[in-house]
């Protein structure tokens, strides 16, 4: 009888998982097996009906399905089949980044972040030490100072230069790395100032404020139509250069200017962006204890110090997750930059943007140029990065360390 009563508790729990792993198998496991198989053949839009004789693409493209076998679309060429070579499509994207001259321009940079490594490895050694302690600022000054230096004389823009002519996805990711990079640190500096601000006892009128610095994030939910705006803003006959005009100077062609363009992007995202950050920021601070900050007055501790003392470390455990997320939403933001840029401007055929990021890159390989084997070895490559690296920001900022304790 107890052997009964154990398998009937294994069987409800199994009926209760069941819709779960039946979900996470159709709409996770399925097309990522869908997406690497495709990713290895010739599909385009010449080849778009699989060779439904071949026993794999008849199992996993839904096209050779009985259900959808009627409605399978017609190419000009034949079937699409295994790349020969089966890596061809990801030899295509990574172009010559494995020729002698890519592969030293990649130690040449790594060798020009290492004294940043290095600081950060030195400050948290530091940090465990009761005394003999070496100021923290001093480490990362000398850390910044000699990575400057390898930047000019180890030629550090020649290599990136270098790196950038080898294929698409070289240039695709740093292009959407630097976007990053550049965004969320911005983006997390705005959010903060504002959120000091809205944290203000003194402040007049602070609902009015909360709620008017809120709205760019709700504009985000209508992403493309906001961007529109912006791109009415920096057209060359646009709002910005109208004032330009009226003050007697001539604004530059801003969408055209690969460098301007970017920056436009830039600025967009931010705004978009920042509330995200004001928000988990303001309520960091409001559960600071306000004695910490009385004690340091009586110290003789000015703002600076307290900022920096008191209020960044303890908020730490909430700006961190938040980072994390925001540098993943920039990773895979398309909606800005498609609308105000499409992707531009270009500098010939073939050759991705100057803000034709990873998602903007996907788009177009899919929808325009109908490349679907390009397009999913491009994913796959995209994913495998985006997987490691949300690893590793999770072995940083530790969020899920309390659910194994």
């Amino acid at each position: 009888m107890s052997g009964w009563l154990g398998r009937r508790k294994w069987i409800t729990i199994l009926l209760f998982l069941a819709p779960t792993i039946l979900a996470i198998l159709v709409f996770n496991v399925y097309p990522i097996l869908l997406n690497t198989y495709i990713s290895f053949t010739n599909r385009n839009k010449f080849r778009p009906n699989p060779d439904c004789d071949v026993v794999l693409t008849g199992l996993l493209d839904p096209i050779c399905w009985p259900a959808f076998r009627d409605n399978a679309p017609t190419g000009l060429g034949k079937p699409y089949v295994l790349q020969d070579p089966i890596l061809g499509n990801y030899d295509t994207l990574m172009g010559k980044l494995f020729t002698p001259e890519a592969l030293l321009s990649l130690v040449l940079i790594g060798v020009t972040f290492a004294p940043l490594i290095g600081a950060n490895y030195l400050s948290k050694k530091q940090e465990r030490k009761i005394d003999k302690k070496i100021p923290t600022n001093l480490v990362w000054g000398l850390g910044i100072l000699i990575a400057v230096a390898l930047f000019f004389i180890l030629n550090v823009p020649k290599s990136i230069s270098s790196l950038m002519a080898t294929g698409d996805f070289i240039t695709v990711v740093f292009r959407t790395a630097l976007f990053v990079l550049i965004r969320v640190p911005f983006t997390f500096i705005l959010g903060l100032i504002l959120a000091l601000i809205l944290n203000s006892e003194n402040l007049p009128g602070k609902t009015f404020f909360r709620v008017a610095l809120f709205v760019p994030w709700g504009a985000s939910s209508v992403a493309i139509l906001m961007a529109l705006v912006w791109q009415f803003l920096f057209r060359q006959q646009g709002t910005i250069n109208q004032i330009f005009a009226v003050i007697g100077g001539t604004g530059p062609i801003w969408l055209n200017d690969p460098i301007l363009a970017f920056g436009v992007v830039v600025i967009a995202d931010i705004w978009f962006s920042y509330p995200f950050f004001m928000v988990s920021i303001l309520g960091a601070l409001q559960s600071i204890p306000k004695e910490l900050y009385e004690a340091a007055e009586v110290d003789g501790a000015g703002f600076w110090t307290k900022l920096m003392k008191i209020t960044l470390p303890l908020i730490r455990p909430a700006v961190l997750p938040a980072a994390v997320l925001t540098s993943i939403t920039a990773f895979q933001m398309f909606g800005t930059a498609f609308a105000i840029t499409g992707g531009g401007p270009t500098r010939g055929a073939g050759v991705p943007g100057a803000t034709e990021f990873v998602m903007v890159y996907a788009y177009k390989q899919i929808f325009q140029q109908q490349n679907y084997g390009t397009a999913t070895a491009f994913a796959v490559m995209i994913f495998i990065m985006l997987f490691l690296a949300t690893l590793y920001s999770l072995r940083v900022t530790k969020m899920t360390k309390g659910a194994y304790e």
